[in-house]
């Protein structure tokens, strides 16, 4: 692909490894954003008179980037905040399935609340061991990270089908925050039946930002407590006739938080999502069989036939330490040093960070 350094001014300075903690707001953006915050100035209610056409244009572009209905999407500022929404939802004393060690925004929204939780491990056997969890303690719910944050480890989607198809009242909650963005999602033809995401990573959006999807067939099954004003689309009248995807949209909706996810969207369709999957996915590759190579990876992600675009390498303080005097910008977690790939990356940011090993 094209050199992205005008776009993304921060790859002036850095070789940046980091967008699995933060993703780079590019230049178009900020010129965007720019306009947007003039026109509130300039107008002040004027501007912000037309919101609700606005967010609905910003829905549709939600909806169609990921193949979903309209009142499957909601617009949320976070995934912790649509997490702990959806859990208010369930019954209580409701089997949850989890992932051990998964990011805290997953885990704790459940073990904080009255329902009985059972786990899987995360290692190169996952889903064998997801298999054997949900044979032994049949759950409702299975709600997982469709990548590991840590590890990068990701969930085969050919074994969510199966899944599916064999356990088709077992509900699939997944956080996508470390996934969407990366490749193509079909959310009507996956095998998950809710998904949430904060948008400020692979999404490239800023923060404040975020979606949280969940199919019309299970609707009945979820009974959110969350209301607002804007719940009721802002009359009185409402109050018990609110639509379900509205429950996670109770208060004031931002539009230049929402329109940056919109921003990016046409970005990323301008591109083309297959070409960005295609980079993201060679690149990734030939860094997993380097890194194999030089003996950096766990076992763990290392006999694992796919991979995603994150990866924990094998150093210290010190090591890490090296790498950002060498203007590398990577992540301690866990263990070990966390490194991740996207779109505007390319093979002299790899060879650059082998060199530093």
């Amino acid at each position: 692909m094209k050199d992205f350094k005008k776009e993304f001014p921060v790859l002036q300075k850095f070789t940046y490894l980091n967008t699995a903690s933060c993703g780079l707001l590019s230049q178009s953006l900020v010129d965007w954003r720019r306009q947007h915050d003039m026109n509130l100035l300039e107008g002040g209610s004027v501007f912000r008179d037309k919101h609700r056409e606005h967010l609905k244009i910003i829905r549709n572009s939600v909806c169609r980037f990921f193949n979903a209905s309209e009142n499957e999407v909601a617009l949320i500022p976070n995934f912790s905040f649509g997490m702990n929404t959806l859990m208010d939802g369930f019954p209580k004393g409701a089997k949850i399935l989890l992932l051990e060690k998964d990011y805290p925004s997953v885990n704790w929204a459940v073990e904080n609340r009255d329902f009985e939780v059972c786990y899987a491990k995360v290692d190169e056997n996952l889903e064998d061991n997801i298999n054997q969890a949900i044979t032994e303690n049949q759950p409702d719910v299975f709600a997982f990270s469709i990548v590991q944050y840590t590890s990068g480890i990701i969930i085969d989607f050919e074994f969510l089908n199966q899944l599916k198809a064999y356990h088709p009242e077992l509900l699939l909650v997944a956080d996508g925050t470390q996934f969407l963005g990366t490749t193509n999602f079909n959310f009507s033809e996956s095998a998950i039946d809710i998904l949430g995401a904060s948008t400020y990573k692979w999404m490239l959006s800023g923060y404040g930002n975020g979606l949280l999807m969940i199919k019309s067939e299970v609707h009945n099954k979820i009974i959110p407590k969350t209301i607002g004003f804007n719940s009721a689309e802002a009359a009185f009248s409402k109050r018990d006739e609110i639509e379900f995807i509205k429950r996670f949209e109770p208060g004031h909706q931002d539009t230049l938080n929402y329109g940056s996810l919109e921003q990016s969207i046409l970005n990323f369709e301008q591109l083309g999502m297959e070409r960005v999957s295609e980079e993201i996915k060679k690149l990734s590759n030939l860094a997993k069989l380097r890194f194999s190579e030089e003996g950096l990876l766990d076992k763990t992600v290392a006999n694992r036939a796919e991979h995603s675009n994150i990866f924990n390498l094998k150093g210290d303080s010190q090591q890490y330490q090296k790498l950002k005097d060498n203007g590398i910008i990577c992540s301690q977690r866990g263990n070990g040093i966390r490194v991740s790939f996207h779109y505007y990356n390319n093979e002299s940011d790899l060879e650059k960070l082998l060199s530093c090993f």
